[in-house]
């Protein structure tokens, strides 16, 4: 079969073009009503196309633009909301505090889904690429180690009342039901109240005002609005440089293969993006599809040097469909696992919190680190909290992932070194004697209210090719923003027919589409960057941005 997008995998499945996509497509009808009722109206009729569909993402379905955010799905997905909290993994000479900054950057990498609302981005066509890059102030860090890094940007400092952010967590010493039971601390942690904080801030948040019928996550013009920027235009020399590139290498399905990198802190992430979605009742369901094994970060240099951690992704649930208010909820284990250290090997457990069918969703999380032998297989079967024996817990932690997650360490903890220095030090980084938390003293692991999405930088349009992803959704985006639905959906169109055109000929011809960024064999679950691929991160290295808007 000689067609575009053809990456033989070793258990025989294959990657496809867009005429290879199984199934009719599904399209729905633009209502020409572009209000809440209208984008609900439409939205119950494609659920119910959808019912009985095995997999939603492989299949071919042309929504209309009004439902559709003005964002390219490439710029969409790329977990690093918190470019900062990824370089820190590297910092400290602890190996048990690098894997707890792994924890912390999890729970952080997607802070969209906490203070933005859930948005389905434009569907990405074979070839297309995207990149950016952040430039950030390393964190900083307190003299009590226990404590989280001090964050220099896009945060707020809360007022510790009885309310935290969005929802508010209750420490109760019962346990009030099965959603809600900790099964290491046995503790319950209920959101039980809206309540709002006056927060000080620290540096003006990410922008989450504008248009109602957009999402939180990009109200910010594609081309930037400036309102972003950081205060102080003269950034400090220790500004510190996140590159991202992504590119669209399967159509149907529809995959993606990313790679970001901190070379001044020696830390670099890969993986491959595909998901599976099915509709369950009146929610969809959302898991890692068979291409994409997790994410992998990868330490180049500094005190962590060799490691490698593998991070599976967890099961999430799209809910509130019916009502046309969507939000998330997230199911099953995330499973971080440390090869290649020089000492103790550690490993966690992730465990989002079943929630109850009956009233508001409490987002409750619970984990432990642990080690491990490298060498052999008994700690693949834990997979859950309850599964790790407690001699191997060295950590717990628990808490509302849209919140406050704390964490303590336990009787096996290893001794705290009496010295912890950065990998990286400088006048924010000293060097302290280290007290340790005790058995049932709890510090937090990360206050997700303070936090909001840290823009990103990317090159304007004039500078960026055909393929790049705002380059080639300009005219989709641009009459998107200026509520043109008609004339968006037909620009969409257009960029949908050129694709199939474009699969067509190359068909016809006997030519394959080869990736231009990535290396064609996915079948490890880590992208191998080309020679181009090469060149474009060290020009996105290389850039100099500094009269460029942020945009989130």
């Amino acid at each position: 079969m000689a067609d575009e997008a053809i990456i033989k995998i070793p258990s025989g499945e294959v990657l496809e073009d867009d005429d290879e996509a199984p199934g009719p497509t599904i399209s729905l009808p633009d209502s020409g009503d572009v209000g809440e009722g209208g984008k609900l109206s439409m939205i119950v009729q494609l659920v119910k196309k959808c019912l009985g569909v095995k997999d939603i993402a492989a299949m071919r379905l042309s929504l209309p633009a009004s439902l559709l955010e003005p964002l390219p799905n490439l710029e969409y997905w790329h977990y690093l909301d918190r470019p900062d909290l990824f370089a820190a993994i590297n910092d400290s000479s602890d190996p048990f505090e690098r894997i707890l900054a792994v924890v912390r950057f999890i729970f952080t990498k997607d802070l969209k889904f906490v203070h933005g609302k859930v948005c389905k981005p434009y569907n990405s066509v074979l070839g297309e690429h995207f990149r950016g890059h952040w430039d950030v102030p390393p964190v900083s860090y307190s003299s009590d180690p226990t404590q989280p890094p001090i964050l220099r940007v896009h945060t707020t400092v809360p007022h510790y009342t009885a309310a935290q952010g969005g929802e508010t967590v209750s420490v109760k010493s019962n346990r009030s039901g099965k959603s809600s039971k900790s099964t290491r601390s046995g503790l319950s942690l209920t959101s039980t109240s809206k309540g709002k904080t006056s927060p000080t801030l620290s540096t003006a948040p990410t922008s989450l005002a504008g248009d109602a019928g957009l999402s939180k996550l990009s109200l910010s013009p594609l081309n930037g609005s400036g309102k972003n920027d950081d205060k102080d235009k003269n950034k400090d020399k220790d500004h510190i440089r996140v590159v991202y590139v992504t590119e669209q290498v399967s159509h149907h399905p529809p995959v993606s293969a990313y790679y970001a990198s901190c070379p001044m802190r020696g830390v670099e992430m890969a993986g491959i993006d595909q998901i599976s979605a099915k509709v369950s009742g009146t929610t969809v369901r959302v898991a890692p599809g068979s291409f994409n094994k997790g994410i992998y970060i990868n330490l180049t240099s500094g005190p962590g040097m060799g490691e490698k951690y593998h991070i599976t992704h967890p099961v999430a649930n799209v809910n509130g469909i019916l009502r046309g208010s969507f939000y998330i909820t997230v199911g099953d284990s995330t499973i971080v696992t440390c090869v290649g250290a020089k000492g103790v090997a550690y490993r966690a457990v992730i465990e989002y919190k079943e929630e109850s069918w009956l009233g508001r969703a409490h987002f409750l999380v619970e984990g432990v680190i642990h080690t491990y032998d490298e060498g052999s297989t008994e700690h693949e079967e834990w997979t859950k909290v309850k599964h790790v024996p407690t001699a191997r817990v060295v950590a717990v932690f628990d808490g509302c992932w849209r919140n406050h997650i704390r964490w303590r360490r336990t009787a096996a903890s290893p001794p705290v070194p009496s010295t912890s220095t950065s990998a990286a030090s400088s006048p924010s980084t000293p060097s302290f004697s280290a007290p340790s938390l005790s058995e049932t003293e709890y510090a937090t692991l990360v206050d997700l209210s303070t936090l909001f999405v840290v823009p990103k930088k990317v090159r304007p349009l004039e500078r960026q090719l055909p393929n790049e992803s705002r380059k080639l959704w300009d005219g989709v985006t641009t009459r998107l923003l200026a509520k043109e639905y008609g004339e968006a959906t037909k620009a969409k169109l257009a960029i949908e027919q050129k694709q199939r055109d474009e699969a067509g000929e190359r068909k016809k011809k006997g030519v394959q589409f080869i990736p231009q960024y990535f290396e064609r064999d996915i079948s490890s679950g880590v992208p191998i960057l080309t020679a181009a691929g090469r060149k474009a991160v060290e020009e996105e290295l290389n850039e100099c941005s500094d009269a460029w808007p942020s945009s989130s």
